[in-house]
């Protein structure tokens, strides 16, 4: 029998594009009801009735996936709550259809694809600064830091995700592969350590102005507290 503490185990493996941390830590699953034939019904409600329509609907997609495979499950809803376009995405992700079945003439599946793996990309590289930044500033030379290898990163949520989506990407996971690496999967230099780090920083910038606004939404619209990546205290 499926029950509903499977299901949102099933949930915490989808993440928000742009914080980069799971919808059910992010309070993101308004309600979840599981029928005793194993129907579910899950209601999703976003930080803001504005969000993207892309990343609501990647999320709302998701969410149906990973419900969909767990065993005994029957039909599975998925339902977006006070959202602009609630309603064609609801109606699209019944359906089974794709963004483009839910936005006609918008945009192609693959595009979303594509945007898919660019916040992925650029969550990796947000990741690994912080975990660069903590060693360098723990005293370990650019050499150093550029011969390490998944297996030596401090065992942190920010080395366990980042291994995850290498693995999601596509790119060398395995524990002796190089720690820090470029978007096309090369290791990073220690001659080059430096300037990476500054241009991760960049990229790492941008996604925390906008995880700081969704932050706030949601302290105002749920009452949910999620502490700042660049609070968190990484330790051998």
């Amino acid at each position: 029998m499926i029950v509903r503490e499977r299901v949102f185990d099933a949930l915490a493996e989808v993440y928000d594009p742009e914080l980069d941390e799971p919808i059910t830590r992010l309070g993101f699953v308004s309600s979840c009801e599981v029928s005793p034939g194993g129907d579910v019904e899950v209601v999703l409600r976003l930080p803001t009735p504005q969000c993207a329509p892309n990343f609501a609907f990647l999320m709302a997609a998701d969410a149906r996936a990973v419900v969909r495979r767990l065993p005994d499950v029957g039909e599975v809803t998925i339902r977006l709550e006070d959202h602009y376009t609630g309603d064609e995405i609801n109606a699209a992700i019944g359906r089974g259809d794709g963004f483009a079945g839910a936005f006609p003439g918008e945009t192609a599946d693959d595009d979303l694809a594509s945007l898919r793996e660019l916040f992925l990309r650029k969550a990796l590289v947000g990741r690994e600064s912080r975990l660069c930044e903590a060693l360098l500033a723990d005293g370990a030379t650019p050499e150093e830091v550029a011969a390490r290898r998944l297996k030596d990163l401090p065992d942190v949520p920010d080395a366990v995700r980042c291994a995850e989506l290498r693995r999601r990407l596509g790119l060398e996971s395995d524990p002796d592969s190089p720690a820090f690496v470029l978007p096309s999967g090369e290791p990073v230099a220690a001659t080059e350590l430096r300037r990476w780090l500054r241009t991760a920083r960049l990229v790492r910038m941008s996604l925390e102005v906008n995880g700081g606004i969704c932050r706030s939404l949601l302290r105002v619209r749920h009452g949910v507290e999620i502490d700042d990546p660049e609070e968190e205290v990484l330790s051998r």
